[in-house]
Order: structure tokens, then C-alpha cells, then sequence
């Protein structure tokens, strides 16, 4: 199919008029504002790829090669600017316009600036269940997406379901996006958004100049020295969300002698605790470019960015512990000397260093080409409440110790565990417990460092470090070879590898002097040598670690991918076709550094290689009805490689790999029709996506398992759903009309169904118990997917007065939002005892009902923004506030279903309760947040 419709292309290209002739149009661009020039500022013909960039003085040359007379389109985008669609004519001689000056888009303010501090409020919980994708929507243009951007992702909304594993994130036409589990993180470059403002972005699987892309879209956000508006820029911002405060400079040199630019971006963000309770924030920016003009087709540019940050964690809680606290209750934090102290802090320290040659090697061909290299940390902090001391006594060697669990919301301080059983209630003590939550319910430091200073031997409490060390070093290649003016060549090269090393490290000992690296919670079968189990590495058993000492499980992951990218663009006054297809192979690899006590034979030394080989092709066209109306199609069929996170089992321990695992298959199509008129944008979209033979890796302690031959039914497990389906269709709205010169209304609409669509294979792993539960099928068809509300709406209205000040109020509708459902009580073990047998008691009405997904209650946000500019001589001030929430609606923004109760008896036991053990936990949106900012560029 590739080569016909290669060969339609030439045919397109044999028919071309033979009266077509070589002009040139020439101008200049300013600020309407302020009357600066505007470099920058990319300019094109609508149906042709020739385009090119103003430069430092605003002025731009288009040579327009074989072009045959007529009525044209001159389109002018610069983001941050409203765009300009110019109706020209072209005739025989070349064309020199007037200056031409561009309004500044106040709402790009307001999109780009809250964007960034929506997504910096990312859901950081412990296994990461939500992310926010609003990142890789910020610099579109689109109705609807700039609500799911700004408007819809307090939420957590996804667009079309998916999370940000599915979206691409590039910079300088670099990717982005993890190979841990294939999502961008935002960490590592955030706080610089005045140098993040130049960004293309294209939808779903739209054709993009850079790379195959992901299924939920790709941005490129250029990062280079020359690209930037010579001056500076200095802002300050007030926040009520994840930090208080936030105070940025940067300024940008322009053309300097001899052929250089330069760049420099500084910020800081800050928060004591968030809206959550004793959610710190501390994080700082450094942004620099440096960049060489090499003759007039040639760029070098040097991009170095560090964004060290530290956040603190919050937690789900039930809703027994929402009515004793409230929605921002946190129990990770606690006082310490007066200061609020985190125990799950996240520190982000990963330095870029990026490379890129720009040059041009004639008018048609231009190629990219990239070095980068990133190193650095990240760790999440935790306490351990292991700690022991070794005890000989009769020849036989035993650990004395552990702590108790000192988390303050956990099950058994809470009044539900005293009022349990039914004929035993313990109403005293559930009083005494509800009090002490109410009156504190904070994490006790002082406690853990009087443990540890009693134990004088060993520290029974550490504070715990999960480590991710990354080395990564890409090169990337790309090519745009214009053949034609109205046919394009893409194709980019690009290879990657990635040396990961995680392991779990002591940062405070909490006034103890060593810890003894075993696992408490490991018994040795019958018959072993007693004590060998538990060792965390059999080659230094026993072993004593400090401060700044690894412990506990050490590996390192080597990961490899290679790609191939290319694509065929063709336009013409009345269609527009692409055709792209990629190939692509991804390793991985575990190389164990301890020979750990459960696993002697399969931990040290190195792992099998998980191999991938992935391949894609997609296709679309635009065909233009009209001048305004516009039909787009898009196709596609790729395959994915899990991330590595997905591949092994369990890699602390050891190297077994997920039995048969390969890549997801994707199936998407989507159509759109879109209207463009001076008074009306809108745009109609249905969307249907099929993703087959997912891989998930979860991590939980459950009740309840059948098939170990014992009584003792629990264990910490590894969870391995494999040849998963998933199924996400539905519709997207975005419209808005200009009713009057000041007065825009806007509305947006998401319709969407994400399904499971078949039953997956359920396994489980623990170092508890030896080899594979194999639970077969999990019953999860048709249920619904978590990850945000699945029904989105919008309605607004915005004005805008010519005296550069504007504002605009929207009301957004949400629901269909679903709990994530636990897969294991979807399996033959829901129904079985422990020794395999069917439970007697087993009720298949009632158990329908007690499996059946909660669905959270419907609501409706109300949201404020507005603003205000001044032009001071050449210098510009503007400031705007925007409101979220402003009528303080509660909600659930997710939520999951606890895994300890695993079988019919328990959870049904459980759930009769007044006060249920574990009960679904929740995360609670957020009330009425604020955020302000004031800017002055000069």
C-alpha cells in the first residue's frame, strides 16, 4: 500500500500547471501593543509546505518556488499572538506588505501560566494511579483542548481516556518520555515557562514533522537561544494550590556580533504545605542556551537545564478518615521542633545537557540533528519500621525487633477496628482512638526517635530512600526535505540507551547509629538455614548499614530503543494526505547486585533479555469542503513496548521477567468536521481506539488467597494482569463565536466510554510463598476504565475591552468518573476457600453487588479568570488572577478499591460493617484555589 501511494504522489506531482512561476513576499511584524518587532513569528501558505521565521528585526522573506497565480491564504502564527489568516494574491511579481502587527493573546496568559501550575499539582501518590496530561496540551490553539487543559484537569481529566504514557513530550525535537513507564516528567524542566512558550502541538495521531508520535498527541517545545524575543522578563506569582509562591527571571540576547545568541531563565517555587496538609514544596530553575549562527543555513545550539525539586507526598484516605479530618488530610507529615516534616518526600535531581545542529542544507532540505545526555536522581522517601537486632540463643540465630507501623490513619488506630466484631465492640477503646485522630492524627517523630534511642543496639525506625539513578544518552536525526511546494519528506533516526540503577538507601537513622539489613517480615521454611531468607544480599550477610549506605535490594536496568521514522505530506487547494510509518526495537535488561535470601539462584547477575520489536503505520487527509469548512480522517496501527516498570516482576528481588510478555497493538480512527468563519470556530470529533495485550505490574498486601496449602492466607504479592484490552470511543465539542468585538462565548463537550474489553490473565507473585498463582481469567469486561470523569462540559464566556483588560467565567460539568476496581476479586479466588475449595456460603447475587464498580456522584466547577496589561514606553506590564473552584464544591477526583479483602467471605464480612476496614480509598479535588501572577517584560 506504502509504494501506491507513493506513486499516486508523482502522479499528483506529473499534473502540476506548468504555468507556475518562482515570487517572493516580503514584511515585517510588530506588537500591537507595544510596537516592538517580533521575531519569530513563522509565516506559511495555507496548502503549501514553504514557510519561513522573522528574524531579529521582524522581518520575513517567503520565496514561493513554481506557484501558479491566484488567491491565497497567509497564515501568521507566534505563540502568545492571536493568529492571523491574511487572504493574498499572488500574481507575477514579487509582493512587499506593510508592516503587519500582531494583538497579544491574553488568554495564552492564562493557558500557558495555569497550565503549568495545573500540572504541577500532579496526584503524587505512591504507585502514581493519576497523572496529569494538561502539560502536553498547553500550547494548542483547539476549543476543546484548551478546556481540557485548563478547565478539565483539576480533575484529572483525560482527554480520550488516555494518560500521558500515550502522548509524546519533545524538546528540540528530543523525546521526552521515560523508558521506566513511557511518561514524560514534568519535574524536569518545570518553573521555566517563559522559555517553554514556542511549541507545536498535533492531536492524536495527526501528522507531526519529528517523529511517528503517541496516540494521545505530541508536542515540541523549542528550547534554543535563537527562537526567543530579545529582552527580559521578570514575573512573580501567589498560589493556594501546590506551592505558595513563585518568583522567575529571564532574558534573551538576540543577535549579537559575530553570529551569537544567548539565554538565561532562573526560577523558584515554594510551599511550607499546599493545599493538601504538609505538602512542601522547594524546588528552583536553571535554564541556559547558548546558540552559533554558522554562516547564514547553519545553527549550533547548547541547551543545559536543572530543575531540583522536592515535594511531599499526600495519601488516599477512606471515608471514615474524610469525616474525622477532612479532604486535606495527609498522614505522611508530622511536627518536628515545630516544623512540618514529610516522611514521602520526592526529590527530582536530573541535569539536561542537549546538543543541536539546525541547518539548511539548501531552500527544500533541513536537517536536525541532536546529542543529549541526562544523569541524575530521583528518590522517594518512606520510613522503614523494620528494624532488628540479631539474637543467638541456643545455637540458633533470630532477629528481635520491628516497629510497629507508625502510619497514623492505618486500619488498626482507627475506630472501625475496635467496633470489628459485632458482639465485641470495644467502645472505649474506638472513642479513645477516634479522639486521639481528631485531636492529632499526625505522624509522631518524636516517638520514632525515643524507640530508637531505647533500642540501643540497632534503629527499629529509618527513614527509607527508593533510588532511580539514570544515565541516558540519545542521538537524534531529522530530516524535512520539501520536493515540492506542496509535497513533504519526514524522516528522523534515533537511538537511545539508558543505564538505571535503583536501589533503597538510608537517609536519616532518627537518632539510631546502624540498621541490620534483613527483612523482618520473611520466615525461613522448615529445614533452611535459619536467618538465610531474610538476607537482603547472601554475600554480606548481616550486614550494618549508615546513613548514605544502600540496603535492601540493588539493580540496575540497561535499556536500549532504536527508531525509525518516516512520512510523505501531500496538499493542494482542496486535500491534504499523509502517510507515515515507523520501525522500532526496545531492550531491556536486569543486572541484580545482591544475591538476595529468597532468591538465591535468580537475583544476582543478569536477566534474560526482554526484546520488542515494534513497527507502525497511520495515514489521514483533510479535504476542504470550503474556505471555512474542513473534513479530517485519521487512521493508524502501531504497537508499543511496555515501559520496563511493566516487564519485570519483581526486580527488587529478582530477574524474573512477565511469562510471554510483548507490546500492545493499537487500532485508532477518528473523523472531525471543523468550521472556521470571523465569528465562529467549531469543531465536531468522534474517536475510536483499541488497545490490546496490556501489561500491568502492581504491588499489594492481600487477605484471602486460595491455593497456598496453608491457613495463613495473606502475603504481599505481585500482580501481573497480562493480555489486557482496553477500548476508549466517544465524541469531542469545542466551539466558540466572537458575538461582538468584546464578547467571546466558548463551550466544549467530552463524551467518552473506556472500557475494559476482555479478561485478562491474573497472576500472582510474593516472596511469600514459592512459584506462580495462576488465578486464570479475570472477570473485568465492560467494567469501566479509572482515570478521571468520562463525561466533560463547558460553557463560557469571555471579554475582552479595548482597553487590554479582559475576563472570562466558565461553568464545567463532570461525571461518569469510576473507582479503580480490583482485578483479583474478579477471579476464580473471590469464590474459593483457602485450601482451593468452593466457599460454601458463596452468594452469586450478593456478590454481584458487592463487586459492582462505584461510579462517583455527579458536580459542576465554576471558574474565573481575568486580567489587565499596561504598556509602559517599550515595556509591558500585565498581571491576572484566575479562580478555580470559586464555589467550593466537594468531590471525588478518584479513587480505588482496597485489595486485602480478596474473597467473598471477607469482603462481604467487611462491608456489612457500620465502619468497613477497608473501604474504597479517595482523593478529594480541591476547594476554592487561587492563582495570581504579575509580569513586566522589557
Amino acid at each position: 500500500m506504502y509504494i501506491k501511494v507513493v506513486l499516486v504522489f508523482l502522479a499528483m506531482l506529473a499534473g502540476m500547471s506548468m504555468n507556475s512561476q518562482q515570487i517572493t513576499l516580503e514584511g515585517k511584524f510588530a506588537d500591537a501593543f507595544t510596537e516592538v518587532p517580533l521575531p519569530q513569528v513563522k509565516v506559511s501558505i495555507e496548502s503549501l509546505f514553504s514557510e519561513t521565521v522573522s528574524n531579529s528585526n521582524g522581518e520575513f522573506r517567503l520565496e514561493l518556488n513554481n506557484i501558479a497565480p491566484g488567491e491565497y491564504i497567509l497564515k501568521i502564527d507566534k505563540s502568545g499572538y492571536l493568529l492571523k489568516r491574511i487572504p493574498i494574491s499572488i500574481s507575477s511579481e514579487d509582493k512587499l506588505m506593510e508592516i503587519i502587527l500582531l494583538q497579544p493573546d491574553p488568554a495564552f496568559e492564562q493557558i500557558h501560566q495555569n497550565t503549568i501550575s495545573l500540572s504541577d499539582a500532579e496526584l503524587l501518590s505512591d504507585e502514581s494511579e493519576f497523572d496529569n496530561i494538561a502539560g502536553i496540551l498547553q500550547s494548542t490553539r483547539d476549543v476543546f483542548l484548551n478546556a481540557a487543559a485548563f478547565d478539565f484537569s483539576q480533575t484529572f481529566f483525560r482527554p480520550r481516556g488516555l494518560g500521558s504514557e500515550y502522548g509524546k513530550l519533545l524538546i528540540n525535537g528530543l523525546e521526552m518520555n521515560k523508558m521506566f513507564d513511557g511518561r514524560p516528567q514534568w519535574a524536569n524542566w518545570g518553573g521555566l515557562n517563559d522559555v517553554q512558550r514556542n511549541q507545536v502541538f498535533n492531536n492524536g495521531i495527526s501528522a507531526n514533522d519529528f517523529q511517528f508520535g503517541g496516540l494521545g498527541g505530541t508536542t515540541n517545545i523549542m528550547m534554543r537561544a535563537s527562537k526567543y524575543q530579545k529582552g527580559g522578563r521578570i514575573s512573580l506569582a501567589g498560589s493556594n494550590r501546590s506551592y505558595t509562591g513563585r518568583v522567575m527571571a529571564t532574558y534573551a540576547s538576540g543577535e549579537e556580533k559575530n553570529g551569537w545568541y544567548y539565554a538565561v531563565s532562573l526560577g523558584r517555587r515554594f510551599a511550607e504545605e499546599g493545599y493538601i496538609d504538609g505538602t512542601v514544596y522547594d524546588a528552583n530553575s536553571f535554564f541556559v542556551s547558548v546558540e552559533k549562527k554558522l554562516g547564514e543555513k547553519h545553527f549550533l545550539n547548547f541547551s543545559g537545564i536543572y530543575t531540583p525539586n522536592t515535594r511531599g507526598r499526600s495519601a488516599a484516605i477512606t471515608e471514615e478518615v474524610l469525616d474525622l479530618k477532612g479532604r486535606t488530610y495527609n498522614p505522611y507529615w508530622g511536627l518536628q521542633n515545630e516544623e512540618i516534616r514529610n516522611s514521602r518526600l520526592r526529590e527530582v535531581k536530573e541535569p539536561i545537557l542537549m546538543l543541536n545542529h539546525f541547518g539548511d542544507f539548501s531552500e527544500k532540505i533541513k536537517l536536525n540533528s541532536s546529542i543529549y545526555y541526562q544523569f541524575g536522581e530521583t528518590s522517594n522517601s518512606r520510613i522503614d519500621y523494620g528494624g532488628t537486632s540479631l539474637n543467638m540463643a541456643n545455637a540458633q540465630l533470630s532477629f528481635v525487633g520491628g516497629g510497629a507501623n507508625p502510619d497514623p490513619s492505618y486500619y488498626q488506630k482507627l475506630p472501625s477496628y475496635f467496633l470489628r466484631f459485632e458482639n465485641a465492640q470495644n467502645y472505649e477503646a474506638a472513642y479513645r482512638s477516634r479522639n486521639d485522630i481528631i485531636t492529632n492524627g499526625q505522624l509522631d517523630w518524636k516517638s520514632l526517635y525515643q524507640a530508637n534511642i531505647i533500642n540501643s543496639q540497632n534503629s527499629i525506625y529509618a527513614l527509607s530512600e527508593d533510588v532511580n539513578m539514570d544515565r541516558q544518552f540519545t542521538v537524534n536525526s531529522n530530516l524535512s526535505w520539501e520536493l515540492q511546494n506542496n509535497l513533504k519528506l519526514n524522516a528522523s533516526l534515533r537511538y537511545q540507551n539508558l543505564k538505571s540503577e535503583n536501589f533503597a538507601r538510608i537517609k536519616d537513622l532518627l537518632g539510631g547509629e546502624q540498621f541490620l539489613d534483613i527483612d523482618v517480615f520473611v520466615q525461613d521454611e522448615i529445614g533452611v538455614v535459619s536467618g538465610l531468607a531474610a538476607q537482603s544480599d547472601l554475600l554480606n550477610q548481616n550486614r550494618l548499614v549508615g546513613e548514605g549506605d544502600r540496603y535492601k535490594y540493588d539493580y540496575e536496568i540497561g535499556a536500549v530503543e532504536t527508531e525509525f521514522f518516516s512520512q510523505l505530506q501531500w496538499t493542494s487547494r482542496h486535500i491534504e494526505l499523509y502517510l507515515a510509518g515507523n520501525l522500532e526495537k526496545v531492550n531491556y535488561q536486569r543486572t541484580g547486585k545482591y544475591q538476595n535470601g529468597i532468591f538465591p539462584e535468580n537475583s544476582l547477575g543478569s536477566s534474560e533479555i526482554a526484546d520488542f520489536f515494534n513497527f507502525g503505520i497511520k495515514s489521514g487527509a483533510v479535504y476542504k469542503l470550503s474556505g471555512r469548512q474542513n473534513l479530517e480522517m485519521n487512521t493508524g496501527y502501531f504497537t508499543k513496548a511496555p515501559g520496563f516498570r511493566n516487564a519485570f516482576i519483581n526486580p527488587r528481588q529478582n530477574n524474573f521477567l512477565v511469562n510471554d510478555i510483548t507490546s500492545e497493538k493499537i487500532l485508532t480512527g477518528d473523523i472531525s468536521y471543523r468550521y472556521r468563519a470571523s465569528f465562529l470556530n467549531f469543531r465536531l470529533t468522534g474517536y475510536i481506539s483499541e488497545i490490546k495485550d496490556v501489561t500491568e505490574v502492581s504491588y499489594y498486601y492481600a487477605d484471602g488467597l486460595s491455593g497456598l496449602e496453608r491457613e495463613n492466607t495473606t502475603a504481599f504479592v505481585q500482580e501481573v494482569l497480562s493480555e489486557m484490552d482496553k477500548k476508549y470511543y466517544g465524541l469531542e465539542v469545542g466551539a466558540e463565536s466572537q458575538i461582538t468585538s468584546t464578547i467571546k462565548l466558548k463551550s466544549a463537550l467530552a463524551l467518552g466510554e473506556y472500557i475494559y474489553s476482555n479478561n485478562p490473565k491474573l497472576s500472582l507473585n510474593s516472596a511469600s510463598f514459592q512459584g506462580n498463582l495462576d488465578y486464570g481469567r479475570a472477570n473485568l469486561k465492560n467494567y469501566h476504565l479509572s482515570g478521571g470523569p468520562q463525561t466533560a462540559a463547558q460553557i463560557g464566556f469571555e471579554y475582552r475591552d479595548p482597553d487590554f483588560w479582559w475576563f472570562g467565567v466558565t461553568l464545567n460539568y463532570f461525571a461518569n468518573g469510576f473507582v479503580d476496581i480490583n482485578p483479583l476479586t474478579r477471579t476464580v479466588n473471590f469464590q474459593q476457600d483457602y485450601d482451593g475449595l468452593p466457599l460454601l456460603d458463596y452468594n452469586p447475587e450478593i456478590a454481584s453487588e458487592l463487586l459492582r464498580q462505584e461510579e462517583f456522584e455527579d458536580y459542576f466547577l465554576t471558574n474565573m479568570v481575568g486580567g489587565k496589561s499596561w504598556r509602559i514606553k517599550d515595556k509591558y506590564l500585565g498581571t491576572f488572577i484566575s479562580l478555580n473552584n470559586i464555589f467550593d464544591t466537594f468531590y471525588k477526583s478518584g479513587g480505588y478499591e482496597q485489595a486485602r479483602n480478596s474473597n467473598f467471605r471477607s469482603l462481604k464480612e467487611d462491608l456489612d460493617r457500620d465502619l468497613p476496614l477497608f473501604s474504597n480509598k479517595y482523593w478529594y479535588g480541591q476547594g476554592t484555589t487561587f492563582f495570581a501572577n504579575v509580569y513586566l517584560r522589557f
